[in-house]
């Protein structure tokens, strides 16, 4: 039940500091940079250089998450059972975001901070409506998509999702910033050859990969970490720590394997059986 369906694991591909995380070229040295401790002084950067700064800032802390999980649990192979599992957890992950980035842009407007209320409310408008393409993909693959997530909710969404929500409700809810960058930045990860690999997996006249591609490399998360990256440059040394250590804490949930054992590809189809459409793969 673990978080497969939210990053290919065994192909991360960010490369903090020029080193792929998931090489062995990872080492002490890049460890002995606490967050935010590369920060120079403002005055002295020109912006390609604080953007550079902010995003190896950010990206560290998502490898140093990565190497604090290091787990050699695999998640079982991708069948098309699992791809429903895996729209589910999707849409349990976008189905809220809209709501809780409002949320979030009221809080920041609330206190005068400006940037981060615009970015918000922004991030409100782009992910709306990606709820409904992961319907739209389970549709696809023959089942009742709202009966499906309904009563397929993968335990990896729900824990991301509490953790977001608890962000945008605390008295600063900066942290919604670091998930967000998080999750966008390893779903641009995923490029053409994995959205192959899904679709050569899937029966024919199956058009389930909708919301994947808006979230991956083919899709606009590229163009809106360029823009998180952006927003977050302009903050306060203090604020982009904090962003950092969010970004730390969303990692390790994303790349956590779950405590309990996977659910089996049984199992996901005994709740989906009762749940099909009479034509299926329309």
């Amino acid at each position: 039940m673990g978080n497969y369906f939210l990053i290919d694991t065994e192909s991360a591909c960010f490369v903090p500091d020029e080193t792929a995380i998931n090489t062995a070229n990872y080492t002490q040295r890049h460890r002995r940079t606490s967050v935010g401790s590369s920060d120079r002084t403002a005055s002295n950067m020109s912006h390609a250089e604080r953007m550079a700064e902010t995003q190896k800032l950010l990206d560290r802390a998502i490898a140093d998450a990565w190497y604090t999980v290091k787990s050699d649990r695999r998640p079982p192979k991708l069948t098309p059972t699992r791809w429903v599992w895996r729209l589910a957890g999707l849409y349990h992950l976008c189905h809220p975001t809209p709501r809780l980035m409002e949320e979030a842009a009221q809080g920041f407007a609330s206190v005068n901070r400006k940037s981060l209320a615009q970015w918000a409310a922004q991030k409100a408008r782009e992910e709306a409506g990606h709820d409904q393409l992961a319907l739209l993909d389970i549709q696809s693959m023959g089942y009742k998509a709202e009966a499906v997530v309904e009563v397929l909710v993968p335990p990896a969404a729900k824990a991301l999702v509490d953790h977001f929500t608890q962000s945008v409700r605390d008295s600063d809810p900066i942290d919604c910033v670091g998930y967000s960058y998080t999750g966008e930045r390893l779903a641009i990860c995923r490029g053409v050859e994995y959205i192959q690999m899904v679709e050569a997996l899937l029966p024919p006249r199956t058009n389930a990969t909708r919301c994947l591609r808006v979230h991956s490399a083919v899709g606009t998360d590229v163009e809106h970490v360029k823009e998180t990256i952006e927003m977050i440059a302009g903050l306060t040394p203090e604020e982009r720590v904090r962003v950092s250590r969010a970004c730390y804490k969303a990692a390790l949930l994303r790349f956590s394997p779950p405590k309990e054992r996977y659910i089996s590809d049984e199992e996901i189809q005994n709740v989906l059986k009762p749940l099909e459409h009479i034509n299926n793969h329309r």
